[in-house]
């Protein structure tokens, strides 16, 4: 293995690799687009406030389902097939409520989560082919790191640009063009040749699939339990803005732990990869991850706590490139797309169960602290044989 760690622009300076991670971030835009767009259509429609949270809620969960659904369909038959049928389903949704709206609710239901649950498996495809056109483990790694930054995007810019053009335009206008990225990523992506080549390593025929593997189901439970951190981070910011009438918190709060994962990501990647084994590599991670959270107990004045989000959201992206390499590596063979769906499935179950337990729990930041410390203890112990090198 090289001693100094490619860095990003070497890795989009490999065949097709700039296509690839374009197209793919293009096609999920829509994630971090259609739950604002669903919200300001339901309520222009004369839908309170809970009856559109829901809708959001809703098609937040979905593609907790559809994701790994469509990962073995791509393991299975190819990228192509999902891709385009993904892609056909949500923008025949999106289609349908940017026409419709969600006066007539049983129909918005229907198409929220048609449009979930088809939602292209484009990350799970893009983590596949990296091996595929990437010329070492090295260059591997930072592209990991690079697709796990790259998703503070998609949750950065989606609801920004769905607002902006909500207001500019309409919240239909929104949903439209939430369908035509989904569908222009996800034709570009499954076009390109790599996703036109590639074929999975044969599968042996097991029920369990990507959950035979021991240590892959703890694994997959810590994923719940950090994505309920970020679930619990945006009610905690608003309940904080509350709390010092800081309005400006609220927005402020979740931006900074994104930008911050930005910033870690970078630094991550420019890091000299680890020989520690990588249940210890994770457990570090998560440990550093956890105690970022601490700060954040004490009563502060709004500009300290922005601050102190800093460092666990720096942590947040190199934590979850180490457990996504983790899972494509224990993933059992011709399981690749599928684990990094169910990786994603766990990450959304988290999401939806941070944000439903912060508002009761008071919006307190104790609620991501104690995730952070569970999924750290889940890391710790079985996430892998102690024998096994790390992959980041």
């Amino acid at each position: 293995m090289q001693n100094t760690a490619p860095g990003f622009r070497a890795v989009l300076r490999q065949r097709s690799c700039s296509r690839l991670l374009i197209a793919s971030v293009t096609g999920r835009m829509a994630l971090g687009m259609v739950p604002v767009a669903l919200i300001l259509t339901a309520q222009r429609d004369g839908h309170n406030l809970a009856t559109a949270s829901a809708l959001a809620a809703l098609y937040g969960l979905c593609p907790a389902v559809g994701l790994p659904l469509l990962g073995r369909l791509a393991d299975l038959r190819g990228l192509p097939l999902p891709c385009y049928a993904g892609a056909a389903l949500v923008t025949t949704a999106l289609g349908t409520l940017a026409l419709a709206g969600t006066s007539h609710l049983p129909l918005a239901v229907v198409c929220v989560v048609l449009a979930g649950a088809g939602c292209p498996p484009l990350e799970g495809a893009l983590r596949s082919l990296w091996p595929t056109v990437l010329p070492d483990d090295a260059y591997v790694r930072t592209a990991y790191t690079l697709d796990s930054s790259t998703q503070e995007i998609v949750y950065v810019a989606g609801p920004a640009l769905a607002i902006a053009t909500a207001t500019t335009l309409s919240p239909a206008a929104a949903l439209a063009l939430a369908a035509a990225l989904t569908l222009a990523g996800s034709l570009a992506f499954a076009t390109a040749r790599p996703a036109r080549t590639w074929r999975a390593a044969p599968r042996q025929r097991d029920r369990l699939g990507v959950l035979r593997p021991p240590a892959m189901r703890p694994l997959l439970i810590a994923l719940v339990f950090l994505g309920s951190t970020v679930g619990a981070l945006d009610v905690a910011a608003i309940a904080v803005a509350t709390r010092q009438g800081a309005s400006w918190l609220a927005g402020a709060l979740p931006a900074a732990f994104s930008a911050a994962g930005l910033i870690g990501g970078v630094l991550f990647a420019r890091l000299k990869p680890t020989t520690a084994p990588v249940r210890q590599h994770l457990l570090r991670l998560a440990a550093v991850f956890t105690a970022g959270w601490l700060p954040l107990l004490v009563p502060l004045p709004a500009p300290a706590v922005l601050a102190l989000a800093l460092l666990p959201g720096a942590m947040f992206v190199p934590l979850l490139t180490v457990a996504s390499l983790t899972v494509t590596r224990l993933a059992p063979p011709g399981t690749s797309t599928e684990a990094v769906g169910w990786m994603s499935s766990a990450m959304r179950l988290g999401v939806a169960g941070g944000t439903a337990l912060a508002g009761p729990l008071g919006g307190r930041f104790t609620l991501p602290l104690t995730a952070a410390a569970v999924c750290t203890l889940l890391l710790a112990p079985r996430t892998a044989p102690a024998s096994t090198p790390a992959a980041a």
